[in-house]
């Protein structure tokens, strides 16, 4: 049986309603990445990074899956462990779609760790005010979200995936994090879905939708279908 990834982005959740960072009217027009998003920045201030995602948190609240989210969430109940679903997103949207197993490369909103002992709990979209670590009743902890100059220790499991991916897909995604372009080479067949041209890009795709991730994903899915059912 082959085995297939689905890679996603921020513009997968995006028409969910949910601000993407680097986009126009991204968060980063109205927060310094380095001051809420990096290792020196919670270092400096960790009350304003703490209060960054807490808001964050609190808008993921009102938010709901989208079509994109339900539509992998039920390809992913039909393949099971042929396809690997694989987020650079913090958010729990697919997870709300139905999705089980979603690797996420970069932590999930909805929890904290303790500093302590390093316990990982969910407190879903409440704030970190008030709370202790359900294990060593710490209150010393921080948001489950790596942060720039932190090592990501689900790459080790990305890499690994890739190394039995037969058909790579990625989604919603600009390719500025991570080099999606050398994940498509890395596999036999290879599928991009961006909301903009992109020449640099396309270069390393078969097959290539330059469209809203809601208009491509039935697409997707067919191009999945097909693929596993030769």
């Amino acid at each position: 049986m082959k085995n297939v990834m689905i890679l996603s982005g921020a513009g997968l959740s995006a028409p969910s309603g949910l601000r993407t960072f680097r986009d126009s009217n991204g968060l980063w027009e109205e927060y310094d990445v380095m001051e809420v998003c990096s290792a020196t920045g919670f270092r400096k201030n960790p009350q304003k990074v703490l209060d960054f995602y807490d808001a964050r948190r609190a808008q993921l609240q009102h938010v709901k899956p989208n079509k994109a989210h339900q539509i992998i969430a039920k390809l992913k109940k039909h393949y099971k462990e042929n396809l690997f679903v694989v987020t650079q997103n913090v958010d729990d949207l697919l997870e709300r779609a139905g999705c089980e197993e979603v690797i996420h490369l970069h932590g999930f909103l909805p929890e904290l760790r303790c500093l302590e002992c390093g316990e990982i709990f969910n407190i879903n979209y409440e704030s970190i005010l008030g709370k202790i670590c359900p294990r060593c009743k710490s209150k010393n902890l921080r948001h489950n979200i790596i942060m720039f100059e932190e090592q990501a220790p689900a790459y080790v499991t990305l890499y690994e995936l890739l190394n039995r991916t037969n058909l790579f897909i990625s989604i919603g995604t600009s390719g500025q994090v991570l080099p999606v372009g050398h994940y498509a080479r890395m596999c036999e067949k290879s599928i991009l879905n961006i909301m903009e041209k992109d020449e640099y890009l396309e270069q390393f795709f078969d097959k290539i939708y330059i469209e809203n991730v809601l208009d491509a994903m039935d697409k997707i899915a067919n191009d999945i279908k097909e693929f596993m059912d030769v």
